[in-house]
């Protein structure tokens, strides 16, 4: 649950952050007012007002983007950042050993992320196998 609740406080936070940008733009950007009581819009007939809308929009997709993809490589239980990237498999031997995987550790022992080096058939999600305790062996 707090692995779902970091990402929504991430998701929270580029909302609040992409907002006031929003916002910022629209009080500072000049409303034209014709004939003293209309108040014309300004998205698709301000050429640079609507460019930079397009720029505040990319912005906002692309911090969603790097919150996803920092997201995926947290530890599912610390949730802190997964390490020690180990290459399992290779494309030679594929039939005995399987295709090559990148397996991630949590460097307190919560678990191990695996997922394929090269995605052939489609989107597959990553594997996470949380374990109990995997220092046990050196602590003896």
């Amino acid at each position: 649950m707090r692995y779902w609740g970091w990402f929504t406080a991430k998701l929270a936070a580029i909302g609040a952050f992409m907002y006031g940008l929003l916002y910022l733009l629209n009080a500072l950007w000049p409303v034209p007012i014709l004939f003293k009581v209309y108040r014309a819009p300004r998205f698709g007939y301000d050429l640079a007002y609507t460019l930079l809308v397009g720029v505040w929009f990319l912005a906002g997709c692309g911090l969603l983007w790097l919150a996803w993809l920092d997201q995926r490589r947290r530890c599912r239980v610390c949730l802190r950042r997964l390490r020690m990237p180990v290459q399992t498999g290779s494309w030679g031997s594929m039939l005995r050993l399987g295709r090559p995987r990148i397996e991630y550790i949590c460097p307190y022992g919560h678990g191990t992320l695996k997922e394929d080096e090269v995605q052939i058939s489609g989107r597959e999600t990553p594997e996470w196998k949380p374990t109990s305790d995997m220092w046990e062996e050196l602590k003896r």
